[in-house]
């Protein structure tokens, strides 16, 4: 009989805890598995069968952010790190490398397979109905699209699999499963993903949407139409790239009524005691800068919090009491972990290039979002971002070095901002992209004086690039109060100056700078290997990945040779990693 390996996880425990009358569907064996002649008997057993399924994806936490920052110019190797790690950094991966791998991705997608073969079944049996079937149904197609496109992005050619197997070793038939380039890929995924029933949020009420142990599942699960958003940018189609992330930033103006919810969430704006600015105690001076409030605290803060629903779209908990275990505390942490990896100089280098906003006393020579990415514990460089619920941020010490609890952060809404105005740079919004990245629509559309009528907004432009943010202050005439008056930008929320708006050549100007922001801003989180690679691949220039890559290597002290030789092989667009089982 047919059996899916499942993982006792948090979610599973969690979730299952605050069913009433759910059966005992999960009740694992002690082989850890399934008999599937149990389940997938009513919508319980679907729930259970969801929350197994993201379970699983917490595994791959590790291998997700071992490729997608080690690869690139931000994170580097320590001297506790193995010659795995080091091959990933170099670019000189071996066969039998366990971070280059894909074998994980596809169990958990042979299960997201079954998964939704047995919802098939069920809906057809009438064991759920359609609606329960959509969302469900839904989630773990979007889910699968997710893992593909990781694999996508580093392996290049990759079988695509959407029937159940008996053995996951199949997938390396190349008869029944030939490889599929990156780029065909991206076609399926679209195909596949736009086909499903359900895009939204799992609504209030049902199983899947709830708050368990003060953790509100509804950040458990990826948002579709980010993920949709993503892939039509990959594929080039800015136009509908954008659609999806503009549906993703006017949340709120479904969500919520008119007020402060309204007017700042998702839209970057400033919002009384849970905006994330960077500030001083004192302005000018840099002794004073606020650490219990503002930016640092989106990575502290509990899913239940104001700042943390109003920042992240896509989050995972890990919890010291559930499977799996926190994988970050034994990459980052020197200790209780294994300080495997650090801060690359190079990102040193790009945060102290930075100049902060005049302030009575002066202007601050370096990005501080540098001092609240990271932290000195022992003289060395630590990233904090992903450790921030396990270390003290004022003392470098535990909070209790038995509870290693934490998050997988996987989209907040800057990088919803930062793709949005790729996309509008791409297709000739200049000013409109720079607005989203420096101090926000108002700012890129300044008004000459109080009537902002014509000014602060982009209404000339069609939907989804028409954005209205004017705001007459409280004397202006006529009167407005607009949705977007709240947006501030990027590098005005890190209390940074502005960038220069570039006199030709905007396009590629412009697009630096994104990439180089989504750097300062987004260090570690799991995107940099992928924003890197979509630009290289975009323009076809490999100079754009190679070259950030060699600095990153000189910089550490590693021979020159081996940094010419990392660059050598990506100039030669040699990008993706073997798939090897």
């Amino acid at each position: 009989m047919k059996k899916i390996k499942l993982v006792e996880t948090l979610l599973v425990v969690t979730i299952l805890l605050g069913f009433t009358g759910c059966k005992k569907l999960f009740d694992i064996k002690p082989e850890d598995q399934l008999d599937i002649s149990n389940a997938y008997q009513n919508v319980f057993d679907a729930d259970a069968a969801v929350v197994g399924i993201y379970g699983k994806f917490m595994d791959l936490s590790e291998q997700y952010i071992v490729l997608n920052e080690l690869r690139g110019d931000l994170l580097d190797v320590t001297v506790n790190s193995n010659d795995h790690l080091r091959q990933i950094n170099t670019h000189t991966v071996t066969p039998d490398n366990p971070y280059a791998n894909p074998r994980p991705f596809y169990e958990l997608i042979i299960n997201c397979n079954d998964v939704i073969e047995n919802f098939q079944v069920m809906v057809k049996e009438k064991r759920m109905n359609e609606d329960q079937f959509n969302q469900r149904f839904s989630d773990i197609v979007a889910l699968r699209s997710f893992l593909y496109l990781q694999l996508g992005i580093h392996f290049g050619e990759v079988p695509y699999v959407t029937s159940s197997l008996k053995n996951v070793d199949e997938v390396k038939n190349a008869a029944n499963f030939p490889r599929l380039s990156f780029d065909v890929l991206l076609d399926s995924l679209i195909r596949v993903t736009e086909a499903i029933p359900f895009k939204e949020l799992y609504p209030n009420g049902t199983n899947l949407n709830i708050t368990v142990d003060g953790y509100p599942t509804q950040k458990f699960y990826i948002n579709k139409k980010v993920l949709l958003g993503d892939l039509y940018l990959w594929k080039g189609n800015y136009v509908k790239a954008a659609d999806y992330y503009r549906q993703i930033m006017e949340f709120a103006t479904t969500a919520f009524s008119f007020g402060e919810d309204y007017l700042s969430f998702y839209r970057l704006g400033w919002a009384g005691n849970h905006d994330h600015y960077v500030s001083y105690s004192r302005a000018g001076d840099a002794t004073t800068l606020n650490f219990n409030t503002g930016w640092r605290t989106m990575f502290e803060n509990n899913f239940n919090t104001d700042g943390f629903r109003r920042e992240w779209v896509w989050s995972l908990p890990f919890d010291n009491k559930f499977k799996p275990e926190n994988s970050f505390i034994k990459l980052f942490s020197p200790i209780g972990g294994q300080y495997l990896l650090q801060p690359s100089k190079e990102v040193f280098d790009l945060w102290d290039g930075e100049t902060q906003r005049p302030a009575q006393g002066g202007s601050i020579p370096y990005d501080a979002r540098k001092l609240l990415s990271t932290m000195t514990i022992g003289g060395q460089p630590v990233v904090a971002k992903h450790i921030y619920n396990y270390i003290r941020w004022n003392t470098g010490t535990p909070l209790n070095p038995l509870l290693k609890n934490g998050k997988w952060f996987l989209f907040r809404q800057t990088h919803l901002h930062m793709r949005f105005a790729e996309a509008a740079n791409r297709t000739g919004r200049h000013r409109l992209a720079w607005g989203l990245w420096n101090n926000g629509i108002a700012g890129a559309f300044p008004a000459p004086g109080s009537d902002v009528t014509n000014f602060h907004n982009t209404l000339n432009e069609p939907y989804p690039f028409n954005f209205d943010a004017r705001n007459s202050g409280n004397t202006g005439v006529p009167f407005f109060r607009a949705d977007w008056n709240r947006n501030i930008g990027i590098r005005l929320r890190a209390n940074l100056v502005n960038v220069a708006i570039p006199a030709a050549d905007s396009l590629n100007s412009i697009e630096d700078g994104l990439i180089k922001e989504t750097a300062l801003e987004n260090a570690f989180e799991g995107t940099r290997w992928a924003d890197l690679l979509r630009i290289s691949l975009r323009r076809n220039d490999p100079s754009f990945i190679a070259d950030r890559v060699y600095n990153k290597l000189i910089k550490s002290g590693i021979s020159s040779g081996a940094a010419s030789a990392a660059r050598v092989k990506l100039m030669s667009r040699d990008y993706y990693l073997p798939f090897k089982w």
